[in-house]
């Protein structure tokens, strides 16, 4: 199908004026017949992409999706559009499966939901080799990286798609996805030389900023502080632990109303009452683990909070998406204490994972904790990670290049508070009030700048974000050691062997130059 003839059926069959960032391009790839990998951000109109080549090709499109209640509601919007949709899920009556298989048999635009068990089971599979298929989707793609190796070992098992109808595309969709994840994706899928689109990583309503912090009791003064700021508007606060969830409701609910948790240890029901009430505003405020969020598409989301770091920048950067849909501001919190690695680095070390899956993981986490130490703009760094197709020096809207923005959470009065959470739970006692920086004198100022010019210098040649390279807190310290051996760089913190060997001699070259 030419080009021009896209936005004509695009508007009688989906009422959408234009095509979003990068699903032109998308789909252009998939009627073409290509493998293809994407990335649009949460909110960017993944679905459109497989929805689109059903309706173009009059065809059944096949989707795999994680979550029976994202299926209901993607079939849902399509009937309610004309355009012919169902899902078959283990919540369904042998009747309902038969009448859409029924309705399959009529021939013609389909777009059929299914989970990745469906796709192991026999009977299925059998009926794909004789069904009429135009496209297979594979939505949340990451599951097959991220969670595959873990929790849903189905999602490792999708290569069987090629192996059944090697001559169908295969469309991987993700809200994020870094290089590293999306060749693992394409390794477990089977797919055959994938054309890649990244797009649309850049959100410039969302301020983001990050806040050190020594202990619980300081983050719980910054999250009061930063509910006292959105008056209106939906919250979300994510935590670590589903202790954590339960406590932290149980303290801020003591000074703000409409405030719920939610976890996957809750049952069913409950969970299902937490997603109404918040949907219908019962609930304003939601303390969650990250069992909270897929699928979930509230545009009036002002605030969104971490009050535990997440596993990952992937992570981070789909629960960051969940503010400001509808495109009007809304500010993104990370609460950073160093030592909320240590929870991350238990669920690492408790996995099954392969040892190179483990690997990335930690990998990732060091890039996490990297970030929130950073000092270059958030958001560019964002669109270098992902290697998004848009680049920026300066965004203008994080606490990195305008700290005095109103959307910025203000830094509380530190008082001990008259109760505590939970879940500072250490012996030790701390004094409340915020992190300390490392002050430098004029000197060590002095190589401390030189050595940023260098770190953006190699990051712009080797296209990576700053904190790639190193943290801030790791130039900090070499500015003050000022070290003049590769040997005496093993104490700098941050500075692993394989850093060393990459980065040392210059390193050592740049200090000298500046001090």
């Amino acid at each position: 199908m030419p080009i021009p003839e896209f936005e004509p059926l695009l508007q009688s069959h989906f009422g959408l004026p234009h095509f979003r960032r990068g699903q032109k391009e998308i789909i252009s790839s998939v009627l073409s017949g290509k493998d293809v990998l994407a990335v649009l951000p949460t909110g960017g109109g993944k679905s459109l992409c497989y929805q689109y080549p059903a309706v173009a090709k009059n065809e059944l499109v096949v989707v795999i999706s994680p979550l029976i209640a994202l299926m209901k509601d993607q079939v849902d919007s399509l009937n309610r559009m004309g355009i012919a949709a169902g899902c078959i899920h283990s919540g369904q009556s042998d009747g309902e499966k038969l009448d859409v298989f029924r309705r399959l048999g009529v021939g013609g635009t389909f777009v059929l939901y299914v989970s990745p068990e469906r796709v192991q089971k026999d009977g299925f599979q059998r009926w794909i080799q004789k069904s009429r298929v135009a496209l297979f989707a594979v939505d949340e793609a990451h599951c097959v990286s991220q969670w595959g190796h873990d929790f849903r070992e189905d999602y490792n098992l999708l290569k069987v798609l090629k192996t059944l109808r090697p001559e169908v595309p295969v469309l991987a969709l993700t809200a994020s996805a870094t290089p590293f994840v999306l060749n693992d994706i394409a390794t477990q899928l089977g797919l055959k030389n994938p054309a890649r689109h990244v797009h649309g990583f850049y959100r410039p309503n969302l301020y983001y900023q990050v806040e050190p912090c020594h202990n619980d009791e300081t983050k719980l003064q910054w999250l009061h502080q930063a509910l006292r700021q959105t008056p209106q508007g939906r919250i979300l606060i994510y935590c670590g632990t589903r202790s954590v969830t339960e406590e932290l409701a149980d303290a801020i609910s003591r000074e703000f109303h409409g405030v719920g948790f939610y976890h996957a240890g809750l049952g069913t029901a409950e969970r299902t009452r937490t997603q109404n009430a918040f949907a219908s505003g019962e609930l304003r405020i939601l303390t969650a683990t990250n069992a909270f969020g897929m699928g979930i598409d509230h545009p009036d989301v002002r605030l969104v909070v971490h009050f535990q770091i997440p596993a990952n920048i992937d992570s981070l950067y789909q629960e960051m998406g969940r503010a400001g849909r509808d495109g009007r501001d809304s500010t993104c919190l990370l609460l950073y204490a160093k030592k909320d690695k240590g929870l991350q680095s238990f669920f690492i070390q408790r996995s099954k994972a392969p040892a190179h899956i483990q690997s990335s993981r930690w990998r990732g986490l060091e890039n996490l904790i990297a970030y929130a130490e950073g000092g270059e703009c958030r958001h560019a760094e964002i669109l270098t990670y992902y290697q998004d197709s848009q680049r920026l020096e300066k965004c203008g809207h994080c606490d990195i290049c305008l700290p005095q923005s109103e959307r910025r959470v203000v830094k509380p009065v530190f008082e001990i508070p008259k109760s505590k959470t939970k879940s500072t739970r250490s012996g030790r006692k701390e004094k409340a009030g915020p992190a300390a920086s490392e002050v430098l004198n004029e000197a060590q100022t002095r190589v401390f700048e030189g050595l940023r010019t260098w770190r953006r210098e190699k990051a712009r040649e080797l296209d990576v974000p700053a904190f790639v390279v190193l943290s801030d807190r790791t130039l900090r310290h070499l500015a003050q050691a000022q070290p003049s051996e590769l040997g005496q760089l093993n104490d700098i913190y941050g500075l692993g062997d394989a850093k060393i060997e990459k980065f040392g001699k210059e390193l050592l070259t740049e200090i000298l130059l500046f001090s």
